[in-house]
Parts: structure tokens; C-alpha cells; sequence
């Protein structure tokens, strides 16, 4: 039935529908925003050492309020009303975004409220993301959800696509703040879309105390044969792989001598690679074996980095990056949907959670570890470093636990 629904499938169901598209507009303004600070922090800099370091800090601002908060989050996604939590925090994250844009209109922006700013928003992030995922299962028939998760990553990929040119664009036109405005515009979708869907109750009605319904989510993934092993890999993915996004303005332009245009167009490469990697997680939904996948996934990410440590200029890094991003989007949706679909509903927002804290607060604090150690040994070697450790760590997931290869 699911492979006739096509790849848009999980569309047909309402109120998955609107939140999609109030996704896919807000996103938009979100890799408009990710471009423009990271040419502004690249600017500052200076150099592509200081850059390296200075957006790691950016990442560590972003790290540590998900790396504090999710626990707490993956409590309320299992008890308080979804929608309500939703409108509040993205609401919140439109606020942060206008901050930055006047800011910058009255010259006041530097490093300092950058990591600030950055630090708000990702408190709301870091509620927002375990509230929403958790509620996607009971927007679509449970047949969909492998669907409905790939679709999930195409609203926050496709605009990746043509977001960092216009940032680009917009840069040069008119500055930084441009981008930002449009960001505070744009997150006001979600809230449009959210305050039109119906209200759906938590998964479950049981209260607990909330440290007890924090470790339980802990627990949970510690003592699943399976997932226990596919948290650990994407916490060393996390730390070693994923953060090149973040590094990708040092990258291009201090270390390959790119402008801004061209940043716009490494970030839309690896945008349209992660969108690629998003229909591939849509289009294979509900087929076996998914942890193929999932190593497939990991292994081309990983290969894509250290190919990155031969490139000396920025047009041959642009299929890199695309080849990346197709990496990067594809595990990232093999690891939600074995996490989804193997979590009862009873500890699913917490587990969600903790997926959360790791591609949202322990990406960004990855982001420092492979900055400082970029500005030892350079962009190049510390890139093919992190493939290197990335690789052999999810083959030998893979290969040293059977039961993993049943799923």
C-alpha cells in the first residue's frame, strides 16, 4: 500500500500537511540565517584558524542548552500538550531571529551576541524538536511514519537548496540583516500552520517524577540490544562528521580564498545533497533491512570527508559536498526511524530526546572539538581525521553485533 501512495504519502493526512508546509517556509529563513552568521563570524575572524575556533564556540552556545535541556524536553513531549508547547517555542525562536536583525540594522552585532542569541534559540530547539517528532506518529497512520519522517527531513533540506544563495545574494545587497528578517518572517509559519491543527493528547496519561521519567528514557536506549549501539554511533557521528556544516564558511573562505556567493554555494550543495538524502529516507520507508541503510548512509558521509582533505578549491568541493549531505540527511533518517519505529509509545518523546541532545546539542559541541583541532593541524587533515574514526566506527557497529543486521 505504501510503495502505490508514492513519496509524498504521508502528505494526504491533514494536519501532517500543515505543519510540513510551515516547516518548509520557516526553514527556509532558518539556512538564510546559518549562511549569513557564518560569513559574519568568518569576517571577523579574519583568519581560518580563528575562524575554525570562533564558529566552534558559536556551536558550543548551540550545544549547551540541548545538551542541558533535552532530558527535561523529552519529559514534556510525553505529557504536556504538544501544540501549545510548539506555538511557544517557535514563537520564541522568531524573536531570536528579529534580535539579530536589529542588532545588526544598528551595527551592535559581534561574536558576543551571536553566541547569546544563539544560546536562546536553542533552548527552544531543543523543546521543539523531541515535542514535534514525537507527535508525527499520531498525525499519520503508523504505516506512514517511515514516510512522514523522510518527508520531515526533505522540509528542512529542500530549502537548503536555494536559502545560502539568496543569503549569498542577500549579503552582498544589503547585509547580513537581510537574512535575518527574513528568518523572523519566515518561523512565523510554524505558528500559523500549528495554531491551525487540532490538538492530539501525549502518548501516555502516567505522571512520574521528572527525574524518574528522565532516567527512564535513559534507560530505555541504554538496555535496547540495538538501539544502545545506534545511539553510540551517531553520538561519534555527531562529534566527528556532522559538525563539518558548521565549519564549512572557515572552510571556504579562509582556507579555499571563496566569497560569499561562493559559501552560498558550498551550503547549497551540501543542501541539495541532504535533500537528496531526504527522499532517499522517503522513498525507502517500511523497507528491509533498514540498518543497511543506515550503514550505506554513514560509510558515504564518512568517505565524503576524507575526500574533502585533497581539495584545494572551491568548485571541485561542490559535488563533495553534495555527496556529504546525501550521507549526512540519509543516516540521520535511518537513526530517527529505528528509533521510532523499535520505541513503544510510552518513552517515545524522551527517546526522541536524546536523539535531539545528540544532533542538536552534541553536533555544535562537536563543532569546537573539530575547530580547535583544525586550528592545530589545519581543515584538511582534521577533516580526514573525522572520517577516518567515523568509518571505522560504524562498520565495526555494524559488524560486531548481529542483531543489528535483523532490523
Amino acid at each position: 500500500m505504501l510503495a502505490k501512495a508514492g513519496i509524498l504519502a504521508a502528505l494526504r493526512f491533514r494536519d501532517y500537511r500543515l505543519l510540513w508546509f510551515g516547516l518548509l517556509v520557516s526553514n527556509l529563513g532558518s539556512w538564510m540565517q546559518f549562511t549569513a552568521q557564518g560569513y559574519l563570524v568568518a569576517q571577523i575572524a579574519g583568519s581560518a584558524h580563528r575562524a575554525a575556533l570562533d564558529l566552534g564556540f558559536l556551536g558550543a552556545a548551540r550545544a549547551i542548552p540541548v545538551l542541558l535541556l533535552s532530558p527535561l524536553a523529552g519529559v514534556v513531549a510525553d505529557t504536556l500538550p504538544r501544540r501549545r508547547v510548539l506555538l511557544v517555542t517557535n514563537t520564541t525562536m522568531a524573536l531570536a531571529a528579529l534580535a539579530l536583525a536589529l542588532l545588526s540594522t544598528f551595527g551592535r552585532l559581534d561574536l558576543a551576541w551571536l553566541i547569546v542569541i544563539a544560546a536562546c534559540n536553542a533552548a527552544a530547539n531543543a523543546f521543539d524538536s523531541p515535542v514535534r517528532q514525537s507527535w508525527m506518529p499520531l498525525l499519520v497512520d503508523r504505516a506512514f511514519l517511515g514516510n512522514a519522517i523522510g518527508l520531515n527531513s526533505v522540509a528542512f533540506n529542500a530549502p537548503a537548496v536555494i536559502g545560502p544563495a539568496i543569503a549569498g545574494v542577500l549579503i552582498v545587497w544589503v547585509g547580513v540583516a537581510g537574512s535575518f528578517y527574513v528568518n523572523a518572517v519566515a518561523t512565523m509559519a510554524v505558528v500559523v500552520a500549528v495554531a491551525m491543527m487540532r490538538s492530539s493528547p501525549p502518548p501516555t496519561a502516567r505522571r512520574e517524577p521528572i527525574f524518574a521519567a528522565m532516567h527512564g528514557g535513559i534507560a530505555f536506549l541504554a538496555g535496547h540490544p540495538i538501539l544502545r549501539w545506534i545511539v553510540v554511533a551517531f553520538v561519534v557521528m555527531a562529534i566527528f562528521a556532522r559538525p563539518y556544516a558548521q565549519l564549512i564558511p572557515a572552510y571556504v573562505v579562509n582556507t579555499l580564498g571563496g566569497d560569499a556567493r561562493a559559501l552560498g554555494w558550498a551550503v547549497a550543495a551540501a543542501g541539495i545533497g541532504g535533500f537528496g538524502g531526504a527522499l532517499v529516507t522517503a522513498a525507502l520507508a517500511g523497507r528491509e533491512p533498514r540498518s543497511t541503510q543506515w550503514l550505506l548512509a554513514g560509510a558515504l558521509t564518512s568517505l565524503g570527508l576524507i575526500a574533502l582533505a585533497g581539495i584545494h578549491a572551491v568548485l571541485p568541493s561542490l559535488p563533495v559536498f553534495f555527496v556529504i549531505g546525501i550521507g549526512t540527511l540519509a543516516f540521520l533518517g535511518a537513526t530517527n526511524t529505528l528509533i521510532q519505529t523499535l520505541a513503544p509509545d510510552a518513552v517515545r518523546g524522551r527517546a526522541i530526546a536524546v536523539y535531539t541532545m545528540v544532533a542538536i546539542g552534541v553536533v555544535p559541541a562537536g563543532s569546537l572539538v573539530l575547530g580547535a583541532i583544525a586550528s592545530v593541524i589545519g581543515l584538511h587533515l582534521a577533516f580526514a581525521l573525522a572520517g577516518a574514526i567515523c568509518l571505522i566506527c560504524t562498520v565495526a557497529v555494524y559488524a560486531c553485533n548481529p542483531i543489528i543486521r535483523t532490523v
